[in-house]
């Protein structure tokens, strides 16, 4: 069977190239007779593999060593009361910007542990923009102001950050990590969910400020310490060990293939421009976001006819375009295109779109 053109915005697509090297490696990973599926995580050979996926991650996001790198588990949800639990222990106050269902979970679950305040929603028009912030309403003696980089439902993303000053930033940037470069330096914290652009579903990354770590509050528990996972290498417990594996896999992709993240960024506004401009102009498709707020990763869009969408859906995955389903809390469709996804995907989807509109409109 041929394989698809994968539009899915989590678990996501892979470089083919990258699970050909994972198959060729399977049953016996350079020379060691084992798999890395199999292989002790106090190895050799694995304490190898972590170190070279941090390396590389460093290296590819250009992060600053005054910054640790973490291999933790939980999923990014997990990073909505890890957050908390190990920044907000001095003033116990926290700044967030409601863009979507995630930025809603993360200041519902600090809410448990601190003062959150809600500086700015986009909530009154169904997340469809980044909404403008005020300075004077950001809380001065906040323990960290939190927003989430790129909205996977909603199809936004923050293209200039907040200014919060000494307050430090915390960003969610699981739909969009390595897709372009980021100053990682504005941020006192970042957290990503592996599986949209780094590799599976089963780790979670965190890059978090030296200074931040270590003044957990006094109720968190043990494997919720950033201080702990810091002190251990991301060892204190078995780590996800065969998605750091792929991770590392995906990383040497970015830097030997692909040539950085600069040209990822460039190939990843191609696909994202194609398929807006055909939106753009389309008499039966349209986008739902401000222009100006648009995601390249995450592209909904709609007919404004439910039977029209669910039959786009259905053809379009007759013909190799599958989980182009919008998610449940918005309905219509949403093409994720992140960096695994090829120009040549994009370019059929749009074709197939046109031939669609022809037929239908």
């Amino acid at each position: 069977m041929a394989r698809v053109y994968n539009f899915s915005a989590g678990p996501s697509m892979l470089p083919e190239s990258v699970l050909k090297r994972a198959a060729e490696e399977m049953l016996d990973y350079e020379g060691s007779g084992q798999s890395v599926m199999e292989m002790s995580h106090r190895s050799k050979v694995y304490d190898d593999i972590i170190k070279r996926c941090e390396a590389l991650l460093r290296e590819v996001m250009g992060i600053p060593d005054n910054y640790k790198v973490l291999f933790l588990q939980g999923g990014a949800s997990s990073q909505f009361a890890m957050v908390p639990l190990n920044l907000m222990t001095k003033s116990g106050k926290a700044d967030f910007v409601i863009t979507g269902q995630w930025a809603t979970k993360a200041y519902q679950e600090a809410a448990r542990y601190g003062e959150a305040h809600v500086v700015a929603s986009s909530k009154d028009k169904t997340f469809s923009y980044i909404p403008a912030l005020d300075p004077d309403t950001f809380t001065k003696d906040a323990d960290y102001f939190h927003i989430c980089m790129n909205n996977t439902i909603y199809g936004t993303v923050y293209h200039e950050l907040p200014e919060t000053g000494d307050v430090p930033l915390v960003a969610d940037i699981s739909s969009c990590v390595l897709s372009g470069p980021l100053d990682v330096s504005k941020f006192g914290l970042l957290y990503a969910g592996a599986q949209k652009n780094m590799a599976p579903a089963g780790m979670t990354v965190v890059i978090v400020r030296e200074d931040l770590i270590g003044h957990a509050q006094a109720i968190t528990p043990t494997m919720f310490n950033y201080q702990i996972h810091a002190d251990n290498g991301s060892m204190y417990n078995t780590p996800p060990c065969y998605t750091i594996y792929i991770a590392k896999l995906v990383l040497e992709w970015l830097k030997n293939d692909i040539g950085g993240l600069e040209n990822m960024q460039a190939i990843n506004e191609k696909k994202a421009g194609m398929l807006y401009d055909f939106l753009d102009h389309s008499h039966l498709f349209h986008g739902t976001v401000v222009p100006k707020d648009r995601s390249l990763m995450n592209i909904p869009f709609v007919t404004g006819n439910e039977e029209v969408d669910a039959k786009f859906v259905k053809e379009a995955t007759a013909a190799g375009f599958v989980n182009l389903k919008g998610h449940r809390s918005v309905g219509g469709m949403r093409a994720s295109i992140y960096n695994a996804m090829p120009v040549e995907g994009v370019q059929k989807l749009v074709a197939f779109m046109k031939d669609f509109e022809e037929k239908n409109a």
